[in-house]
């Protein structure tokens, strides 16, 4: 079974939404989009907003899925990100989830999470 691309996206995003309730955070809201840019995972802990860009691989063979946030990604996603709060006023921070994730038997199998705080 072959997934599409926003098949694979969903299971990542779902998968670190799970990771993230897990590890006590509150998921305020997925998928924030706007014209020019979206949010994967807007959650919070404690008294910080976090801003959370989830990309799912099913190996490293072509670099960190982390690498993929270039400068380009990351500037949309602070836009994305002023809209929704206003920063002069709250703690703040941008974080990559990475999901690794293979297929067997017709089923998407998680394999690992790799979540970089302050990635940018």
């Amino acid at each position: 079974m072959v997934l599409t691309t926003k098949e694979i996206g969903d299971f990542g995003e779902d998968a670190a939404e799970k990771y993230l309730k897990d590890n006590d955070y509150e998921v305020l809201k997925r998928n924030f989009r706007l014209k020019f840019g979206e949010i994967d995972i807007i959650a919070k802990q404690n008294d910080c907003i976090v801003f959370v860009e989830v990309k799912t691989r099913k190996s490293s063979d072509f670099g960190q899925p982390s690498e993929y946030v270039n400068l380009r990604k990351q500037i949309r996603i602070k836009k994305a990100a002023a809209v929704y709060i206003d920063i002069e006023n709250n703690d703040i921070r941008f974080d990559v989830i990475e999901v690794f994730y293979s297929e067997r038997g017709g089923k998407t199998v998680l394999n690992s999470i790799n979540h970089i705080e302050n990635a940018f």
